[in-house]
């Protein structure tokens, strides 16, 4: 089962000194990132997750990102069957973000 989380979970999560810190993985285009991210995150294109899976924690929780939170839904179910135990999908994704926590986040 997929489990999501809100923008504004997250952005509290991420305030919370006593929180676990994910690993915030954004799967979108290199060229997205670059547009817009949140700071702190790991970017590996969506397409390059099966050979880089690697680099990610297994005893740490995901977040995955991407523009509306449809790509990165994928990405979480791929890592969930993989063996990854905490992965969550931003609800919404990157446009989320910017329009419910961080409007210097850009929008596109």
């Amino acid at each position: 089962m997929l489990r999501e989380i809100t923008a504004p979970a997250l952005a509290a999560q991420l305030a919370d000194p006593q929180a676990a810190r994910p690993v915030l993985l954004d799967v979108r285009e290199g060229w997205e990132y670059q547009l817009a991210h949140i700071e702190g995150s790991v970017h590996i294109p969506m397409n390059l997750i099966p050979i880089r899976m690697s680099e990610l924690p297994d005893d740490a929780p995901i977040v995955a990102i991407c523009h509306h939170g449809m790509r990165s839904a994928q990405v979480a179910l791929f890592l969930q069957n993989a063996g990854f135990d905490d992965v969550i999908n931003l609800q919404g994704g990157i446009d989320a973000w910017s329009v419910q926590v961080d409007p210097a986040v850009a929008r596109y």
